[in-house]
């Protein structure tokens, strides 16, 4: 397993986390299963907007006695008194939801307490106006929730509530999809949703992804927006590329689902590598490093994808990037301009002409 860190909380975060939508579709035996592969498999981080109420008894029977061990993201508007997922804004709802769920999950805290669903301005007015956000608040200052996060499909919505700085991790929708407005959820252009994942990493903010997948439908020709299958590997590596990732939250319904999820760190960098994605994104995109490493290797040394990714944060105000740039052992001075980068890439990015100009904005 993989570990970032989440760097306002500190939190060390396994790279595959658990998305519980789906996993009441499984049987109790099976669900406990596929949890036990997950903790053995040393993934530490579970979403819990889940889809029935059902899940929340697997992960409080399994974890129980592992409580220290795993890392709860649950979301103050998720709500389950009809036994199936549902949405409020109503204060008392949501009240009584937290309760029912820290009781179902038999545990006294909440590792991650999130505003959800902040899709549309409404929402967010709703959340602050009937109460739910002071709530919340109250909670962290008890510690009974000990970081505060949000979910949203929106940039724009996520942003307003960046600028609180109040919350620690954001859950995103990070597809190749939606990034390149393709699906129900692709809101933002690509500019402005990377521009946000550039604003978490900037700020230490993390981000948990949900929907790496689109729902599954990248992964079949027949109801994939490009026309083409990608694989669960290529999606995931493509969502980790992005600043400030830290985990994918992917749904499992059963061990099978668990084991294939855990087969991502040991496949070959082939079977990863998303850059056929080059051959579908639009015009707006062209010419844009999104650091998939296709470029490499550099017969130089260089860490094309790196430097890259150095520059960009630089320039959004990582006051950190320019030190992880002079940590790397080749700089952009290093190109020898061969031009081989610039045949391999599938963006079209003219590398050659980036070394030199990140070499000038670094000094080196």
């Amino acid at each position: 397993m993989e570990y970032r860190i989440n760097q306002r909380t500190k939190d060390r975060i396994s790279a595959i986390g658990i998305g519980t939508a789906c996993l009441s579709d499984a049987s109790e035996k099976e669900a406990l299963e596929a949890l036990e592969l997950a903790h053995e498999g040393g993934v530490n981080y579970i979403d819990l907007a889940a889809a029935s109420a059902e899940c929340f008894g697997y992960c409080g029977r399994f974890f129980e006695k592992k409580r220290g061990s795993v890392m709860y993201q649950i979301h103050f508007g998720a709500e389950y008194s009809s036994g199936k997922y549902g949405w409020t804004t109503a204060l008392e709802k949501v009240k009584r939801s937290v309760d029912w769920q820290l009781n179902t999950l038999r545990t006294d805290y909440i590792d991650y307490g999130f505003i959800h669903c902040l899709d549309e301005e409404s929402d967010w007015d709703a959340y602050r106006r009937n109460g739910v956000l002071d709530y919340l608040l109250r909670m962290k200052e008890q510690g009974i929730v000990r970081h505060m996060g949000t979910s949203s499909h929106t940039p724009a919505l996520a942003n307003q509530v960046l600028d609180t700085g109040l919350v620690d991790m954001l859950m995103f929708s990070i597809n190749p999809g939606y990034d390149y407005r393709q699906g129900e959820y692709a809101n933002g252009s690509p500019d402005e949703r990377m521009d946000l994942y550039r604003r978490c990493q900037k700020e230490g903010v993390g981000i948990s992804v949900m929907k790496a997948f689109s729902g599954g439908q990248l992964l079949d020709e027949k109801t994939s927006p490009f026309g083409k299958a990608l694989t669960q590997y290529q999606c995931i590596q493509y969502a980790l590329d992005k600043p400030g990732v830290l985990t994918v939250v992917a749904g499992i319904r059963e061990k099978e689902d668990m084991k294939q999820l855990l087969g991502f760190f040991d496949a070959p960098e082939e079977e990863r590598d998303y850059s056929v994605i080059g051959t579908f994104t639009p015009n707006d995109a062209a010419g844009k490093c999104v650091y998939c490493n296709h470029c490499h290797p550099c017969p130089a040394g260089l860490d094309i994808a790196l430097i890259n990714k150095y520059y960009d944060l630089s320039r959004a105000g990582d006051i950190l990037a320019e030190g992880h740039y002079d940590k790397l052992e080749k700089k952009a001075s290093d190109c020898i301009r061969c031009g081989h980068c610039n045949k391999r890439c599938p963006f079209k990015v003219d590398q050659m002409k980036r070394m030199e100009e990140i070499a000038g904005y670094f000094g080196r």
